[in-house]
This record gives C-alpha cells, sequence and structure tokens, in this order.
C-alpha cells in the first residue's frame, strides 16, 4: 500500500468540484458531481473490479470478487463524492506541508487563515506526518474525498493481492451526503451488501455507532405587503421583521451548536430567504435521544405559535420533517460489525474508541433502513470551512484497517444474518 498512490489519489479527487446544493431537486443535487463519480467508475473498471455500475441516480457499485471458496456474508464499503455547501469546494488547491514540523501554518491565498495548534490541538500528533490543507480560500474536501481515496487505495489493494483471505465485497460511491439525501435513492437489493461501513469520520481508532437524531424545520411566513410610504394607513405586517423576532426568540444556552456539546441536542437555523411579504426559514433539529428531539420539535411549534399570536394578520406555518435516526437504535440489536472493526483497529495498532458523532451520516440511514452500517475513520479533520486538513499516514491507517476487516468477516462473519447478498 503506497503512501504516494493514495496521495495522488487524494489530490486528484479534491481538485474536482463537487460541492451539493440543499435547493436543488434531483439526484445528484448538481450537476458537477458527475465528474468525480465517472472518474471513480473508469478507474474501478481500470482496477479490475467487476459489476462496476454508474446507476442513474449518481452511485457508483461495483464487486471485489471473495478469494475464498465458502458462504461467507457480503460487506460493503463507502464513501461520499460531494463537499459541503456551507463554504466554497471550487478551485481548490491542495497544499502537501511534508513532514509537518509542528507549529502554525499560514495558509497562502489568505494570510489570515491560520492552522494552529493551540486552536486544534490534534496538529500536536500529526507532527512528522504529511498533512494536506488547502490554501486558503476553500474547503480542501477531505470530508469525504479522503474517504474515497481510502475506499479506492483498499480496492486496488484486495485485487492486486489475491492472497489475502476475503469474502464478497461491494464497494460504493455515493452523492448528496451533506445535504442529508446521500443514499435515499440507493436499492438496497441491487448494492446488495449484508453489511456496510462508511469512511466518513476523523479520528484515528475511531469507530462510530451512535449519531445524532435529526430533523428538519421549514417555517413559512406571510406577512402584508404594502408600499412603505402607506404602510401605517393599510397595515403593512413585515415578514422579514417577524422571522427576525423568531430568530431572536430562539434559546441559546444549551440549544444552540455554539453552547452544546457531547450528549447535547440542538436547534440551529440554516437558512432564511424572503422579502416583506414572504420569508422562509429553514432550521436542524438534532438529539442522540429521539424523545428530546420531539421535545426540541414542540419547542420550535411553540415559539411559532407564540409569533403567530403576537402578529394574526400574518399567517406562520412550521414543518417538521425525519430526516435521519441514531444508527445505535439498531445497532445495539447486533454489534458485530462494531466489534469486527474494533478489533481491525487493535490489529493494526490503534486504540478503538466509539464517541458519538454530533451529526449524521450516510450510516444512519442505510441503518435505519436495514443496512447495519457503522463509520470509520478518514483522518480528515476541521470539516466544512477553509482550516480543513487531512493527515497523509492516518488514510493510509485507515487503508490498513479496511483490509483487515475483510479479512475478518472471512474469518469470523459466517454466522451473519444473510440481507440482501445475491
Amino acid at each position: 500500500m503506497s503512501t504516494d498512490t493514495l496521495l495522488d489519489r487524494f489530490l486528484r479527487y479534491v481538485q474536482i468540484y463537487t460541492t451539493s446544493d440543499h435547493a436543488a431537486d434531483g439526484t445528484p443535487s448538481t450537476q458537477q458531481q458527475w465528474d468525480l463519480l465517472r472518474l471513480l467508475r473508469d478507474e474501478l473498471t481500470a482496477l479490475g473490479a467487476v459489476d462496476v455500475t454508474l446507476t442513474d441516480l449518481g452511485f457508483v457499485l461495483a464487486t471485489i470478487p471473495a478469494t475464498v471458496n465458502a458462504d461467507l456474508p457480503t460487506v460493503a464499503f463507502m464513501a461520499h463524492v460531494d463537499t459541503a455547501p456551507d463554504f466554497s469546494g471550487e478551485g481548490v488547491k491542495p497544499i502537501v506541508h511534508r513532514a509537518y514540523a509542528g507549529g502554525p501554518i499560514v495558509l497562502p491565498d489568505d494570510p489570515k487563515q491560520v492552522l494552529d495548534p493551540d486552536v486544534d490541538p490534534w496538529l500536536t500528533k500529526a507532527i512528522g506526518h504529511d498533512i494536506v490543507s488547502a490554501s486558503g480560500t476553500t474547503l480542501l474536501g477531505a470530508d469525504d474525498k479522503a474517504g474515497v481515496a481510502i475506499v479506492m487505495s483498499m480496492v486496488a489493494h484486495l485485487l492486486a493481492h489475491p492472497e489475502i483471505p476475503h469474502g464478497p465485497i461491494r464497494v460504493c460511491f455515493n452523492p448528496d451526503e451533506e445535504i442529508g439525501r446521500g443514499v435515499d435513492g440507493l436499492d438496497l437489493k441491487q448494492f446488495g451488501a449484508d453489511a456496510a461501513y462508511t469512511f466518513d469520520g476523523e479520528f484515528p481508532g475511531e469507530v462510530n455507532w451512535e449519531t445524532f437524531s435529526g430533523d428538519s424545520g421549514h417555517v413559512v411566513i406571510e406577512g402584508v405587503s404594502t408600499h412603505p410610504g402607506t404602510a401605517k394607513k393599510y397595515g403593512m405586517v413585515n415578514a422579514l421583521v417577524l422571522a427576525g423576532k423568531l430568530l431572536a426568540s430562539l434559546p441559546r444556552e444549551g440549544m444552540s451548536p455554539e453552547t452544546t456539546e457531547l450528549r447535547e441536542g440542538y436547534l440551529h437555523p440554516v437558512r432564511m430567504e424572503g422579502n416583506t411579504a414572504h420569508c422562509e426559514v429553514d432550521f436542524i433539529l438534532r438529539d442522540f435521544d429521539n424523545d428530546k428531539l420531539a421535545a426540541i420539535g414542540d419547542r420550535l411549534r411553540g415559539l411559532c405559535q407564540g409569533l403567530q399570536a403576537s402578529e394574526p394578520r400574518a399567517r406562520i406555518t412550521c414543518t417538521i420533517t425525519p430526516s435521519y435516526r441514531n444508527m445505535g437504535y439498531w445497532l445495539r440489536d447486533d454489534m458485530r460489525p462494531v466489534e469486527f472493526a474494533r478489533e481491525a483497529m487493535r490489529a493494526v495498532g490503534l486504540t478503538p474508541e466509539s464517541p458519538a458523532i454530533r451529526g449524521g451520516t450516510d450510516g444512519s440511514r442505510l441503518t435505519e433502513r436495514g443496512l447495519p452500517t457503522p463509520n470509520l475513520f478518514t483522518g480528515g479533520h476541521n470539516p466544512h470551512g477553509p482550516l480543513e486538513w487531512a493527515s497523509v499516514q492516518d488514510m493510509e491507517k485507515a487503508v490498513e484497517v479496511g483490509v483487515r476487516l475483510a479479512q475478518l468477516w472471512a474469518e469470523q462473519g459466517a454466522s451473519y444474518p444473510r440481507r440482501y447478498s445475491r
């Protein structure tokens, strides 16, 4: 497994613009994601994978045939190609900092952006590593192109070494994880896996099997529009002003992302658009406990009802829609996918840890749909902004974990229930 080859893949992938779009219909949500999806299809074919398919909805699927003659479950490895719309992902210029010596790194295209170990202590654990950053004006895209490079490097290694014993393996690269629609269109029968893993985590040793449960909130405020010169006479009701009042009424301490941590949930406005007559505000709601998540939704509805009572001439509606649920509700029933991952971590010299994710993954939705899918680390850090970075050596360690994990399923997984394998 060549670190330089892994790095070459990663550098190529991050330079392809693949940002997804919350507001767009269709899957993938943006045309630019097809550029990377087609490239990955062609690379899998060139490596010798079989059953390589790019579906109409933007899922790249492939098979690594089993190297042992036994009845074994099919295990899948996954990563998503899109990058977050929170910050620019266009024109990424990756910079490799070889053998990082410690201390601050000033990013050249915006010197105000500094990778600083005093702010991000994990940098001190990457001293001596080759780390990759962006140039200061874009995100890097390690979330999740580090995962894409890891899975592709794992595929290349297993296909080049048929002496490694493993059962049938499926691969999936998917769009639109960052907008919560990543695997909704994945046909699980076509995918044909009995258990899966996403490479979409952060710190070496992480095996994530608990995530936030998530809902989305959509508030529509219909005001009364008149000419501002005669607004008093004709009774203007400014929808933007009411939206501002709603945002100002949100509880901050203990219910906003910037004041919560660990297992605390939150209510977070993410978009507002409109004018005097009509305004819409989008929210995300998160908690590890489904009952507590429901209570956050009730809190938002109550705030909207209070705002409506204060201004009866307006019309205010609040819609709460489920997004995904904590995968732990299902994985607790059979922890073997998690335990195998922990054993693989130990086998390559890592100490396994299972912090609960303050977010969601494609694995959340897949597990809820019936395909158990824990999440594994990638070595990427501080995503969704200009200070995102990744360790090449940690990415390489993730490849080793994946290879060992494939072997463990061959050694110990024969009795695991078959779900979708053909």
